[in-house]
């Protein structure tokens, strides 16, 4: 009997609680079922070597860049990030190929006698099938990127050779706390005994936070600020925020050459092919010109504020901008740094945890930006896109969720296109 792997990811979604679906309520402090699922499955991360990655913006292009390195200098190299966009498998990768729909069906299959009494988090069972799937596909490293916070995520039951904190700003807030500081502290509990951590970038509030866990845990910390790269590297991701990313990356490097075998031609070959390598997407992304398409899945007040600062300074006729948010952010904090210049279409993803549309035009219109409101992601580009002249720019962005309806739609209507083609 042939199985189909649309209703097992729904049983993943609906079946135990997923945060990009219902936000806090699927958060669990502490690591109990985190081990008895590891000790289930034989404590797979203790077979392959790891690397770190927790901060509130900029991970997810850390560890896809650092990745990338790594696979052009030779290594099997798993990657583990969150969250999705089109495909729950973009989560867990192997030298850039998805976790196969199979492996996923089979776990589901064959596990689920063990962990449906456990009633796991969603991202809990995620994560213990990407160790199992690590250990099973004989990877050297994996790159791991925290969940959320760090102290309690899941992923934190790993001893890395690199942990790597990329920066600190204000996001989840509810659950880390409600200073710099304190989301500092959580984030800084992956920091392990006697292993290197790499800051990327910190404040007055946030650097004594990481100098004081750091010795501690007798950790040797290393602040990207101040490292100096001799040599000049291109970097394929454009976004403007990429250019401390890129700094932190570097600087992790830096100290993975102590580790592993990395030359200075591998580096800058996985710096150029980051999406090839890896899969990534929807970094300052552009889907098309004329006129130019562009998503990016910043989706807090230090992500944005670079996304903003950058729309502000593209030159175009006019700016049109899809925009939504989930309503657990700093939405007013969001919008005051938006330009006021452009045309918003305002619209709302698909999960949950997003914001009304109605209830974000309103909002908006107390920070002077203005436009329409459609009640979806696909609504609203449509719109936009009829409206824009060939010298003119969209932006789609917001949240990440935005950005996952947007390349949904994009690849139905692919899709669709292909098979009338036929």
């Amino acid at each position: 009997m042939s199985r189909d792997y649309k209703q097992y990811t729904d049983y993943l979604f609906k079946q135990v609680p997923m945060f990009q679906n219902v936000g806090a309520s699927a958060y669990k402090e502490g690591l109990e079922n985190t081990m008895l699922l590891d000790e289930h499955f034989g404590h797979p991360h203790k077979s392959f070597h790891t690397i770190h990655i927790a901060g509130t913006n900029g991970k997810g292009s850390c560890s896809h860049a650092i990745a990338s390195v790594l696979q052009e200098s030779g290594y099997r190299v798993g990657l583990y990030t969150s969250p999705h966009l089109v495909d729950f498998r973009e989560r867990i990768r192997v030298n850039g190929e998805m976790i196969p729909e199979d492996y996923v069906m089979d776990f589901v299959d064959n596990e689920r006698e063990f962990f449906e009494p456990l009633c796991p988090t969603f991202f809990e069972l995620t994560t213990a099938m990407a160790f199992k799937y690590f250990a099973e596909q004989n990877v050297d490293v994996a790159v791991v990127e925290v969940g959320l916070g760090g102290r309690l995520d899941c992923t934190n039951i790993i001893t890395p050779d690199l942990t790597i904190i990329t920066n600190i700003s204000f996001d989840h807030m509810q659950l880390l706390g409600n200073t710099l500081a304190q989301i500092a502290k959580e984030k800084a509990g992956i920091i392990k005994p006697g292993v290197p951590v790499v800051i990327g970038e910190t404040t007055d509030e946030t650097r004594p936070v990481f100098l004081a866990t750091a010795e501690t845990q007798g950790a040797p910390i290393f602040f990207a600020e101040q490292y100096r790269q001799s040599r000049h590297y291109d970097f394929e991701l454009k976004g403007s925020y990429q250019t401390k990313n890129l700094q932190t990356i570097l600087c992790a490097i830096h100290h993975l050459k102590n580790i592993y075998k990395i030359g200075d031609d591998a580096v800058q070959d996985g710096l150029l092919h980051v999406t090839e390598n890896t899969g990534l997407r929807g970094r300052w992304q552009t889907l098309q010109t004329h006129p130019t398409v562009i998503c990016d899945t910043g989706h807090n007040v230090g992500g944005i504020s670079y996304v903003a600062t950058q729309l502000k300074e593209q030159q175009c006729d006019t700016l049109h901008i899809v925009f939504g948010m989930v309503g657990d952010k700093d939405v007013s904090s969001v919008l005051q740094l938006m330009p006021r210049h452009a045309t918003y279409y305002f619209c709302q993803a698909s999960v949950r945890r997003s914001m009304p549309s109605n209830d974000l035009t309103k909002l908006a219109q107390q920070h002077e930006l203005h436009g329409t409101t459609y009640d979806s992601v696909a609504a609203a580009y449509i719109s936009a896109l009829k409206s824009a002249k060939p010298d003119d720019l969209v932006f789609v962005g917001g949240s990440s969720y935005v950005v996952a309806d947007l390349l949904c739609f994009l690849e139905k209507k692919h899709q669709i296109s292909t098979i009338v083609a036929k």
